[in-house]
C-alpha cells in the first residue's frame, strides 16, 4: 500500500482527508501537534472503522522531523498550520515568528528530507494545503496570508526543481470554509503579550468577514489530489470564487496609492458588521 503523511491530521481538513484517504486503501499517517491528540484520534478512526498509525509530530520540532524519515513516505499532505488574525501593525514580533515558524519553516524542513528520499526512490508526491490566502488578501489576516503567499511561492518553484526526478508537487486553496479555524484567526489577539492601549484596532468589535462555506468540497479535493486523481497544480475551492480570485490578483496593477485615503475600506467594514460562523446563504 502507497504511505503517506498527512500533518495537521487532529482537525478540520487533514482529519477528514485522513480518514478518506485510509478507507480508500492508502496506509496512512495520520500525525497531529501534541500528545493529548493521539489517542483521541485512534479513537476516531477506531469509530469510523479505519486504520491510521497516528504520529505525533510537531512541524516545528527538528526532533519529530527527524523521526518521520523513518516512515518511509511516498505521499506528503503538508497540512499543519495556524493562523494569526490582527492587523500588520499590530501582531506582536513572536506571534509573527510562530505563524512563520509553524506554517513555513517547519513543513519545508520536513519536505527538504522527505523529498530527497523520494528523489532517490524515483517517485512522489508533495501537497501543500495552501489557501486562497495565499493568492489574495484581506484585512486583518495578512500575516497568515503571508505565510501563505510564501508556501505558492515555495511549491511552484518546487515543481520545477523536483519535477525531473519524478516527483509532482501540487497545491490546495481553500477559501472560506466553516471548520472554525477562520474565526479562531479573529482570537488570537486574546492572548498577545502587548500593550493593549496602543493597538490600532478594538479585536472585540471585529469577526471573521465572510460567510463561510461547507468544508465537504475541500474534503473531496484534498483526497483527490493526494490521491493522484486529479492533475492540476493548482486546486481552488470553491471553484466558485476562482474568477473573483484571479480578478483579485489583478488590483494591486491598478490601484493608486492615493485610493480611498482617510475612507475606512468595505472589506475592513465587512468585519465590523459580520457574525462570527456565519454560513453561506443556500
Amino acid at each position: 500500500m502507497t504511505k503517506v503523511l498527512i500533518t495537521g491530521s487532529g482537525t478540520g481538513f487533514g482529519h477528514e482527508a485522513a480518514m478518506r484517504l485510509a478507507e480508500k486503501g492508502f496506509d496512512v499517517i495520520a500525525s497531529v501537534e501534541i500528545w493529548a491528540q493521539v489517542q483521541t484520534l485512534k479513537r476516531q478512526a477506531a469509530e469510523r472503522g479505519v486504520n491510521l498509525q497516528v504520529e505525533k509530530l510537531d512541524v516545528t520540532d527538528e526532533g519529530d522531523r527527524r523521526k518521520a524519515l523513518a516512515w518511509g513516505v511516498e505521499i506528503l499532505v503538508n497540512n499543519a498550520g495556524v493562523g494569526e488574525g490582527g492587523s500588520t501593525v499590530d501582531v506582536p514580533a513572536e506571534n509573527m515568528r510562530r505563524q512563520f515558524e509553524v506554517n513555513v519553516i517547519g513543513p519545508l524542513l520536513l519536505t527538504q528530507g522527505i523529498a530527497k528520499q523520494m528523489v532517490k526512490r524515483g517517485s512522489g508526491r508533495v501537497v501543500w494545503v495552501s489557501s486562497r490566502e495565499g493568492l489574495n488578501v484581506n484585512p486583518f489576516t495578512g500575516l497568515y496570508s503571508a505565510s501563505k503567499h510564501a508556501i505558492e511561492a515555495i511549491a511552484e518553484t518546487m515543481a520545477y526543481e523536483l519535477q525531473e526526478s519524478g516527483i509532482e508537487v501540487a497545491t490546495v486553496n481553500p477559501g472560506p470554509f466553516l471548520t472554525g479555524f477562520n474565526d479562531r484567526m479573529f482570537q488570537t489577539w486574546q492572548s498577545w503579550e502587548d500593550d493593549a492601549s496602543e493597538r490600532m484596532f478594538d479585536y472585540a468589535k471585529l469577526a471573521f468577514p465572510r460567510p463561510q462555506f461547507d468544508p465537504e468540497p475541500v474534503y473531496a479535493t484534498l483526497t483527490a489530489v493526494a490521491a493522484g486523481e486529479v492533475d492540476t497544480f493548482r486546486n481552488l475551492e470553491p471553484k466558485s470564487m476562482i474568477e473573483e480570485t484571479k480578478n483579485l490578483q489583478q488590483v494591486p496593477w491598478e490601484r493608486k496609492v492615493s485610493d480611498g485615503l482617510r475612507t475606512r475600506p468595505r472589506q475592513i467594514q465587512a468585519s465590523y458588521d459580520m457574525e462570527p460562523e456565519t454560513p453561506v446563504s443556500e
